[in-house]
């Protein structure tokens, strides 16, 4: 399988690419701009020796052109110098030409017409590049005559060329160094940035491999969510095998009742089929149970719709009030519409299941249940309910002890002491809170949780009754 790329390569990439191909652009740009100030530089130059021709030919009643140049030292005096002029009539002859164009075959080009300039480049036999100006003049040289001339100064360019070719060694060099210290602080600066993506790239495979249990704390800002999400996941999947090993545990300690009745009631003989169809029924609804338990999403919260709270608890209310329709009960409900819960909803019917059943079976006559979203709280506790009840109440010794497995407050009464043990659970495994204490409205017990919530849209207000 081919090896994908890191994220620091791309980056490094994504912003060299159009880095290097800039530069290539800014010398590109500034090497033409170079080479055309070079040569408007040369056709200046050239003009001027033209205005020189100018102002030193003669030109004499019989036609003859004599030409005195003013600087001896002019490389129009030496042979092969490298610069070369001519004068020529309308027609092409030649009238003069410079000294320096001894030995050389020198093409200057059509005459051009009068009070035009002609610039261009070309080339010798040899090679060499030259540019060449042309200038049509009307030379009045005798009162009444005048003739049309055309006056020629070409240089060759060799000396032009070798300083582009500097300027353009050092504009390379140049952007070259800049090019690659700028990739070279791009790099660091990457890396520096990019060090908690590859910190947490270690993390997650020292996690795989077992040398962690989660991810580290102090990520920046926006890399924190996903570990903490990650990290969320990571507890979720710890605290599945967890439950799933105490459901186990859950049914056994759950079996272990009726199959001791049922050992009772074979052992004494016929006529005890109403007592083993009865604990079998009971076993069949504590597996249900426990099954149902196990199959629940297990305090997962990511990628999870909000469930509304209140349709759960009119659901529950209208149920429960059938099961414990021996007593005169009143269960009221104070839960606002955008009440949300951030996670399973088999996990929130069974946490609900539990905790209403617990103070329908303990009251007297009255059952309370109160849901409130408190932004005050972490996101994990934003939802909070209370269950209350106007029974007996939970002694304060006794109000940790009855949160263990298969532990009842009064051990008289019907029941296996797993309702409170899985609400505990299942709080835990969200990240929340419970609390256990005495309703201060109804004198009974209370029984307080905070899970994740959020508002959510469209929940059903629930009137009391």
């Amino acid at each position: 399988m081919a090896r994908t790329p890191s994220v620091s390569r791309q980056l490094v990439i994504a912003v060299a690419v159009p880095l290097v191909l800039s530069f290539a652009l800014t010398v590109f740009v500034l090497d033409r701009i170079f080479r055309d100030s070079a040569l408007q530089a040369l056709r200046e130059r050239l003009d001027q020796e033209v205005i020189a021709l100018v102002t030193a030919a003669e030109l004499t009643d019989s036609g003859r052109m004599g030409l005195r140049l003013l600087d001896p030292e002019s490389r129009l005096s030496r042979p092969r110098s490298g610069q070369y002029a001519a004068v020529r009539n309308a027609r092409g002859r030649v009238l003069w030409s410079s000294p320096s164009m001894e030995g050389v075959a020198l093409n200057f080009g059509a005459p051009v017409l009068m009070g035009q300039t002609d610039f261009f480049q070309t080339r010798l036999a040899d090679g060499t590049q030259l540019g060449i100006v042309n200038r049509g003049l009307e030379w009045d040289y005798a009162p009444g005559n005048s003739a049309n001339l055309v006056f020629s100064v070409a240089e060759d360019l060799a000396g032009q060329q070798a300083r582009l070719e500097r300027f353009r060694q050092q504009l390379v060099a140049w952007f070259g160094a800049l090019a690659l210290l700028l990739l070279a602080v791009l790099g660091g600066l990457l890396r520096r940035v990019l060090r908690p993506v590859r910190r947490m790239e270690r993390e997650i495979a020292e996690v795989e491999s077992g040398q962690r249990a989660q991810l580290g704390a102090g990520f920046p800002r926006e890399l924190a969510g996903v570990a903490r999400s990650l990290n969320a996941l990571l507890r979720s999947e710890r605290a599945r095998i967890a439950r799933y090993r105490d459901t186990l545990g859950n049914l056994a300690h759950g079996l272990k009742t009726p199959l001791a009745i049922m050992r009772a009631a074979l052992a004494g003989g016929p006529g005890q089929h109403a007592t083993l169809d009865r604990e079998i029924d009971r076993i069949a609804q504590i597996v249900d149970h426990q099954l149902q338990r196990a199959a629940t999403s297990g305090g997962v919260t990511l990628g999870q719709q909000l469930v509304p709270v209140a349709p759960v608890v009119a659901d529950l209310r209208a149920a429960l009030r059938k099961v414990h329709s021996g007593k005169d009960l009143a269960i009221d409900a104070d839960i606002p519409p955008q009440a949300g819960f951030a996670g399973d909803r088999g996990d929130i019917m069974e946490l609900l299941g539990n905790l209403i059943d617990n103070a329908c079976k303990w009251c007297r006559s009255s059952v309370r249940v109160q849901v409130r979203l408190d932004a005050a709280r972490p996101l994990q506790q934003r939802l909070v309910i209370v269950v209350e009840d106007d029974g007996p109440g939970i002694a304060p010794a006794d109000r940790s002890r009855v949160l263990g497995r298969g532990v009842r407050a009064d051990e008289l009464a019907s029941g296996h002491g797993l309702g409170l043990a899985m609400v505990a659970d299942t709080v835990a495994l969200y990240g929340g809170e419970l609390v256990v204490g005495e309703s201060a409205m109804l004198h009974g017990a209370s029984i307080e949780v905070a899970l994740p919530g959020r508002p959510v849209d469209g929940a059903v207000l629930i009137s009391r009754g």
